[in-house]
């Protein structure tokens, strides 16, 4: 029992240790080839953009007849998929403007929202004598980096990818770690296996 045991442990592991450093070094590889080749990346961005965009949308519209008989607004979600694929075919069309305009425009809307909302919180939290300086500090930054991004598109794009290629390095490293922690814990229990085992 005992070696069943050990032995669906050590195949658990061996599965999950190769995830996380495949994951791993994909993550790092992924911002380091930003960073190296960033025109490329950017080209590559786009295309991913269109293509997430055609897969979703025809994702929806086949959720939306399944759920025809269930659900009485499943035109909606219908009509949100035809616009998905509808845009997926024109970023493609238009490749690679249209998604890249896409990623800013969604980027600024994104900052405006947020800045807004900031914004709205911080009157209510001076009507109601609550500290608002910080909050309303935030959503002024906001609204100004909004605008910043409408000028600057080509800025705002270097932004994003070098978002993108922090976090992916970032998480790379983080899942490297969680690695060489799981090898660390799965010694220890097999040391535990291997104490309890009667003499």
């Amino acid at each position: 029992m005992a070696t069943r045991a050990s032995d669906q442990l050590r195949s658990a592991y061996q599965r999950a240790w190769w995830s996380l450093v495949l994951r791993g070094l994909l993550g790092i590889a992924v911002g380091v080839i930003i960073l190296w080749r960033p025109l490329d990346s950017i080209a590559a961005f786009a295309l991913v953009i269109a293509i997430w965009a055609l897969i979703s949308g025809i994702v929806q519209i086949v959720h939306a007849f399944d759920l025809r008989g269930l659900f009485s607004q499943w035109w909606a979600m219908l009509i949100s998929g035809i616009v998905g694929v509808g845009f997926g075919v024109a970023a493609l069309y238009y490749y690679p403007s249209l998604s890249l305009t896409f990623a800013v425009a969604w980027t600024i809307w994104w900052l405006l929202f947020t800045g807004g909302v900031a914004i709205y919180i911080a009157f209510q939290e001076r009507r109601y004598g609550l500290p608002w300086g910080w909050t309303m500090t935030f959503g002024a930054v906001s609204v100004a980096a909004a605008v910043l991004a409408a000028v600057y598109p080509g800025v705002t794009l270097a932004t994003i990818m070098g978002l993108v290629a922090g976090y992916s390095i970032v998480a790379g490293i983080v899942l490297l770690v969680g690695a060489y922690k799981l090898s660390a814990a799965k010694d220890a229990i097999a040391a535990g296996f291997h104490s309890a085992r009667p003499v």
